[in-house]
């Protein structure tokens, strides 16, 4: 795993943070609302992705669309870093490729998994803190446990005050299935449709063929990864009691079992457009601003 590669699959993903954070915020809020409470019993704040930014806008304010953007950007730093960097490797040394030479599908799915997962678990601490940020809101559209954090430092000494160094790795295992279905998901699918896209003679152009394939890996990843995103929401949002357990779940499964009980299908889907809209346009520009750095990196023979 080079270095370099490493290094430039975070700084991709910082890069299209900064644009698709508000969306992370509205869809957070989204996924919140009606936390374990039957559809059409619950007031409804944010009644869609537009009127959610007017809301948002409205009651916290234009900085409150930007909402957890510092631990957003160590967070898709770390796991971008693993993802994009094991994804290369392995496309470098052929571990995606059939006997034939043709990228596979399965294989690219495993090794996006892995780096997923990877990347995901060293990750974790600031997508919960991402979390807790973005979902505290003014008392008139607040949804979901509210916490106290005002930043990511001070939110960093009350988890550790409550948990010690294990308090800021709770949820984290819960966390490996979203970033495998999510990660294997998209990553499988920039790779095969990239090789693709060249192969019919679609769309050749290096920088037009990562932007198509990064939006058409998005978009399947969107899908993928609604389920699994709005767990991994619920139990990093989730209040603890004195002993460190979760207010409202003991775990993955009991959060999974509790929603379809409470919120049917209806709640596993819940946030599915502003995460599609978060998700599609996120991954394309990750993915193409991946590829661009490497071909600078590249042309100019640029090594660290």
């Amino acid at each position: 795993m080079a270095t370099s590669d490493f290094v430039l699959g975070g700084l991709a993903s910082v890069g299209a943070t900064f644009f698709t954070n508000p969306i992370e915020v509205i869809k957070t809020r989204i996924q919140l609302q009606g936390e374990l409470a039957a559809r059409g019993s619950y007031a409804e704040p944010y009644k869609g992705v537009l009127q959610a930014f007017i809301t948002v806008a409205k009651n916290d304010g234009l900085h409150g669309l930007q909402k957890g953007l510092v631990p957003a950007l160590y967070f898709q730093f770390i796991i971008n870093s693993f993802r994009l960097s094991i994804y290369t490797t392995a496309v470098d040394k052929h571990w995606m490729h059939k006997k034939n030479g043709e990228i596979s599908f399965g294989l690219g799915l495993m090794w996006g998994a892995i780096g997923g997962v990877v990347g995901s678990y060293f990750s974790s601490p600031f997508f919960m803190i991402k979390t807790q940020l973005q979902s505290h809101a003014a008392n008139e559209i607040a949804v979901g446990y509210q916490h106290s954090h005002t930043s990511l430092g001070s939110a960093m000494r009350e988890i550790y005050k409550q948990g010690g160094i294990m308090g800021l790795w709770r949820g984290s295992l819960a966390s490996l299935p979203r970033a495998a279905v999510g990660s294997g998901a998209q990553i499988a699918t920039f790779g095969k449709t990239k090789a693709l896209l060249v192969e019919y003679d679609l769309v050749t152009q290096p920088t037009y063929n990562s932007f198509c394939a990064g939006l058409i890996a998005g978009s399947l990843m969107s899908v993928a990864i609604t389920p699994p995103d709005v767990i991994s929401t619920r139990l990093y949002n989730q209040g603890v009691d004195a002993q460190g357990r979760g207010l409202y779940y003991n775990g993955w499964l009991d959060c999974f079992f509790k929603i379809l009980r409470s919120e049917g299908i209806y709640g596993m889907y819940k946030g599915f457009w502003a995460n599609y809209l978060r998700i599609a346009p996120h991954s394309t520009l990750v993915l193409l601003f991946f590829d661009e750095l490497v071909a600078v990196r590249e042309k100019y023979d640029l090594r660290f």
